[in-house]
């Protein structure tokens, strides 16, 4: 059954009168078309869902009263960052939906060479907008109570320093020996770096394997970017994390 669930950026407190944003008020009101006295569920990425009540729904917005909250503990124990070449549009927004509903702890989007996204300041500014807001909703629809972390698009290069200090580095590398199962439990973050349409450069892979990426492969067959991510965190969660659970 689909959760009447919607985000809320602002601080929830039992008992408060909270004012719906535009994109909780399509959800709600327009979308699923609650009404006053009607029940939903709000959150705002701290690890709780708020159990609440419509009391005002207008043409104009509506609010919610908070009734009461409980914590969510669904997150995975492994926690998994996916570097991910920025792919073109409809793709983008797939792998970020469904790593989200995968479990994955943050993105970090970055340019490469062979990237056939180009994006100047704005669009990029633009571009993490509307990919946060993707992610957002997929926690909407999964039950996520933290909402994962979308980092601002840089090059690669750039992007490197910000990852996790420690723990495994994965380049997925349909031309690698290691596998998956070769691994051993992971005891802090694993990034995944998944490459553009185009692949990675031999530079981007250099760049790479400076920062400690080692390749491993997760079969015979060359995996668009779009699916390459997904079927890694899947694989991952199967064998350390939650999957199963």
């Amino acid at each position: 059954m689909r959760l009447t669930r919607a985000y809320l950026d602002t601080p929830l407190v039992p008992g408060a009168r909270v004012a719906l944003p535009d994109a909780a008020v399509a959800h709600l009101l327009r979308v699923l078309r609650l009404r006053e006295g009607d029940a939903c569920v709000l959150f705002n990425g701290d690890g709780r869902d708020y159990d609440c009540r419509i009391v005002a729904a207008g043409k104009r917005g509506g609010e919610a009263e908070v009734l009461a909250m409980r914590t969510v503990d669904n997150e995975s124990p492994l926690r998994i960052v996916l570097l991910q070449g920025i792919a073109r549009g409809e793709k983008m927004d797939w792998i970020l939906q469904k790593a989200t509903e995968l479990g994955v702890a943050g993105f970090v989007p970055a340019g490469s060479e062979r990237s056939e996204v180009k994006l100047d300041a704005a669009r990029a500014e633009k571009r993490l907008a509307h990919w946060t807001s993707v992610v957002v909703a997929a926690c909407e629809q999964s039950g996520r109570a933290r909402v994962p972390g979308v980092a601002a698009v840089q090059p690669l290069a750039a992007a490197l320093p910000g990852l996790p200090a420690s723990g495994p580095r994965l380049l997925l590398d349909p031309f690698a020996t290691a596998t998956i199962t070769s691994l051993d439990p992971p005891e802090a973050p694993v990034v995944i770096a998944v490459g553009p349409e185009g692949g990675w450069s031999a530079r981007d892979r250099e760049t790479l394997h400076a920062a400690g990426f080692a390749g491993i492969r997760l079969g015979p067959r060359v995996l668009r970017t779009e699916t390459a991510g997904i079927a890694a965190i899947a694989a991952l969660q199967s064998r350390f994390g939650d999957m199963g659970r």
